[in-house]
């Protein structure tokens, strides 16, 4: 879905993807950082431009390239998904960033911009995000953020190597983020 939405903060801004961000977002990434993923691994700047488009044409998905807001550097990707405003519910996810920043204020940073949006300004009762149970790394991180596990959805998805992958489920309520708002606060302070 093309949109105009830029959420600024904590020294990153998430901006509308673009297909133009397509050669840089290609450097950033290897099948190793892909795996997990449900598309299959983007080789090239071209085939990483495909994915975009498909991303920016994509009904209820706001997609966003994730730049660092001194530089302009990208940092990676991340998205709304399955946005449903009438039933107040969005998932996160697409989300990948350069192994540079990883373990540092760019996953936090990225997911309070992301929070702040859903429940603050477009008043969402739900959050949701989820990852291949395989990746353990993305779950903790997921669980770092504050978020809930749901669970485990078996043989949910074909991964990008033609395998069935069981997917893992986590959530914020509304309820419950000014808890999470703190613990990112706190995250971000600590960065």
């Amino acid at each position: 879905m093309i949109h105009d939405v830029e959420l600024h903060g904590w020294g990153i801004g998430l901006v509308p993807l673009q297909v133009e961000h397509a050669a840089e977002l290609a450097t950033l990434i290897d099948a190793h950082l892909w795996a997990g993923m449900t598309t299959p691994f983007p080789r090239t700047a071209a085939d990483y431009a495909q994915y975009a488009r498909l991303q920016i044409d994509a009904p209820n998905m706001l997609a966003f390239a994730i730049t660092d807001a001194a530089t302009g550097e990208l940092r990676g990707s991340t998205s709304f998904y399955d946005l449903s405003l009438q039933q107040g519910r969005v998932e996160i996810g697409s989300t990948w960033y350069a192994r540079q920043f990883w373990g540092g204020n760019t996953n936090p940073a990225a997911k309070m911009l992301l929070f702040s949006h859903a429940f603050e300004t477009l008043a969402l009762t739900r959050v949701a995000l989820r990852c291949d149970a395989r990746n353990t790394r993305s779950a903790r991180a997921i669980l770092r953020l504050g978020a809930t596990s749901e669970g485990v959805l078996r043989s949910h998805r074909l991964a990008s190597d033609g395998t069935r992958g069981n997917t893992a489920y986590f959530s914020v309520l509304h309820a419950e983020w000014p808890a999470v708002k703190a613990g990112l606060a706190e995250r971000l302070r600590g960065a």
